[in-house]
């Protein structure tokens, strides 16, 4: 078999010998006639979305040209529910808000051209699962649908985010958007889309020293903020102290001679060669024809800013840090603040996690925005700002700022129910009647709205009240006797059996007779109640809920002189599914406002598990009122204090 094979071999050879000679002669006679052709890519020669400053034609992903995102996220209109205000003495004032709740609908309850100034820091499209901070499953609800379509869909949802903020901003309006590594390049040529390409102003990239290390390629260790404004006619303070970049020490060695107006000078020779010896010998003339000897526009506390910022993490013993695993530095925000924005404009974090942006712009005299999907950030933010001006004397801080607003901490679509029942029932009917989407009655009697023509009758904010047959055959008469349509809807928390029977047979009556009511009974938690919301987008469903506050069970033991353990961990959720995920301590509750010791407002997570035990030591004996602020995963918190006697 090896001859046979041998002797083939022999016999191919001369024919590939030939071949070679003729293709060596055909390169030879004429090698501009060799083509080679490409296979027909479309994609690969695609037209840029823009090419310099000329835009092309093209929407920013999952952009519908009639309805922009309203397609794929349908608007809905929910009510704010005010949990708590804190007030600082001027209720003239217009109130600084902090929000719970999805910020895309959130942005759609306010109005256009009313803030100043954007920061955001949204979840970096990394698939970690640091995105996810607390286990707050408002957050995981979120965050899943950002991952679910890939890039595309990460786009797509924050497209719809960047738009809305896009309307808010102010024409003189600047907004910066923090990103990293892994989606900054994508995001920049969404923005060009949405704010224009004329309008980008900075890659701004601030560098960072972190633990990270790897010899596989070079450690990443800078993020991205794009810089964007809404149009041409907008601030930035670049002199402002804070601002403008220091000088080395080395730096300002070499330059000793300062000016009245305290620019730096180089020491040099003067027109006639002799030395200068103060910032006066030199003359002005003589500074525009040698300007390398002069140094000018750089003012004593500091020097034009870059777009290249060198600023330390928020690392484990910083004395700022609070705990939260993205947090970022005040330094950071408090450039962009001062750069952007002047005392009063308004500043607005539509992803404010620990709090850093609301913290800094209360500090710096403006008013400010600030909301989150989860109900723990929320809470810590409230918590750092409560910190930040107590820790000081209140009159201090108002003559500093003139006046300090209130601050009102609402929820949008996630309701407390403790909050509701404590309403008035004038307010508790238009709170449901807004969030039923219907329309209020400005008639006497017990038609309290309409919703499609249909009267709505709303039940009173106790709980313990429920709807009886007398409420139900009331109702009816009314309709009878005021209205043509004879149907009707009872929303309240329950109905009594006997009112349920009663609404059945006047169903019944009515398919026989014109003067009897079809009436609809729906309890205020049921699906019924959000059928308006989840009929336009299935995905909706958590959008609307009412919760309740967790039963609270604490246990204490003492560990040592004055120093005693907090255990929570048997508190219960009272929200189907829910489960307990973080808690704040007040060692020194006034019994008034709760705040929490510093350190105790999130101490975090441990094996993927939240840490519910604390250990404090008190620095005196006797008796102490003390406070706990627990949280579920689906909004549900609750304060619970106790009193002990100090050992």
């Amino acid at each position: 078999m090896q001859g046979n094979k041998k002797k083939k071999e022999i016999s191919i050879q001369p024919r590939v010998t030939e071949f070679l000679r003729e293709a060596e002669k055909e390169i030879s006679e004429s090698s501009r006639e060799i083509k080679i052709e490409l296979p027909d890519q479309p994609e690969f020669f695609k037209t840029p979305v823009r090419f310099g400053a000329i835009p092309v034609d093209k929407l920013p992903l999952g952009c519908d040209k009639e309805q922009q995102y309203k397609k794929l996220y349908p608007q809905i209109s929910l009510p704010f529910q005010q949990v708590e205000k804190i007030s600082f003495g001027h209720p003239d004032l217009q109130p600084n808000r902090l929000i719970f709740g999805d910020n895309l609908h959130i942005m759609r309850m306010l109005p256009s051209n009313s803030i100043d100034l954007i920061y955001i820091d949204p979840p970096f499209f990394s698939g970690r699962n640091y995105n996810v901070i607390f286990g707050d499953q408002n957050e995981v609800r979120s965050f899943n649908d950002i991952w679910e379509g890939g890039m595309p869909g990460y786009l797509t949802w924050l497209n719809a985010r960047l738009l809305e903020m896009k309307r808010l901003l102010k024409p003189t309006g600047s907004i910066y958007v923090h990103l990293d590594w892994h989606a900054s390049h994508y995001v920049k040529v969404e923005m060009d889309k949405i704010f224009g390409y004329e309008n980008f102003k900075n890659n701004i990239v601030w560098c960072y020293k972190t633990r990270q290390f790897s010899k596989r390629y070079f450690n990443k260790k800078h993020d991205d903020i794009l810089f964007y404004t809404k149009t041409e006619d907008y601030p930035f303070n670049w002199n402002e102290s804070g601002v403008l970049e220091q000088y080395s020490d080395s730096t300002i060695s070499k330059y000793k001679l300062k000016d009245e107006k305290g620019y730096y000078r180089l020491c040099g020779r003067g027109i006639k060669g002799s030395p200068i010896k103060s910032a006066k010998d030199v003359d002005s003339k003589w500074e525009k024809t040698n300007p390398e000897l002069v140094v000018r526009n750089y003012l004593a506390e500091g020097y034009a800013p870059s777009d290249y910022w060198n600023i330390d993490i928020v690392n484990q013993v910083a004395i700022e840090r609070i705990g939260y695993p993205t947090q970022k530095p005040e330094e950071l925000i408090r450039k962009i603040i001062l750069a952007s924005s002047k005392p009063g404009d308004v500043v607005a974090d539509f992803f404010c996690g620990g709090g850093t942006t609301p913290a800094v712009a209360q500090k710096l005299g403006r008013r400010w925005i600030a909301g989150d999907i989860s109900r723990i950030a929320v809470s810590v933010t409230r918590d750092r700002l409560l910190i930040e001006l107590l820790s000081k004397d209140t009159k201090a801080i108002q003559q500093s700022l003139e006046k300090v607003p209130d601050i009102s901490i609402e929820h949008w679509g996630v309701y407390e129910i403790p909050k509701l029942v404590e309403l008035s029932n004038e307010s508790f009917r238009n709170f449901v009647i807004s969030a039923f989407n219907g329309r209020f009655s400005t008639e006497e009697g017990l038609i309290h709205g309409y919703k499609g023509g249909i009267p709505i009758f709303v039940g009173p904010s106790s709980q313990e009240e429920i709807i009886t047959k007398k409420d139900v055959v009331a109702f009816a008469k009314e309709i009878v006797t005021k209205k043509s349509k004879h149907q009707g809807t009872m929303i309240a928390w329950a109905f009594a059996p006997s009112a349920k029977d009663a609404a059945n047979k006047l169903a019944a009556a009515h398919a026989a007779s014109i003067d009897f009511v079809k009436l609809e009974l729906t309890p205020i938690e049921s699906a019924k109640f959000s059928e308006h919301i989840t009929s336009k987008n299935p995905e909706y469903r958590n959008l609307l809920k009412f919760i309740l506050p967790p039963e609270v069970r604490v246990s204490t033991k003492r560990v040592g002189a004055l120093e005693y353990e907090f255990d929570v961990t048997e508190s219960v959720s009272l929200n189907p599914g829910g489960k307990i995920v973080n808690v704040q301590w007040d060692f020194n509750y006034d019994g008034e406002r709760f705040v929490s010791t510093q350190g105790y407002s999130f101490i975090g997570m441990k094996n993927n598990k939240p840490i519910l035990k604390a250990i404090y030591k008190f620095d005196q004996i006797g008796e102490r009122r003390i406070a706990c602020k627990v949280q579920d995963d689906e909004g549900g918190e609750k304060i619970y204090i106790f009193e002990m006697n100090l050992k």
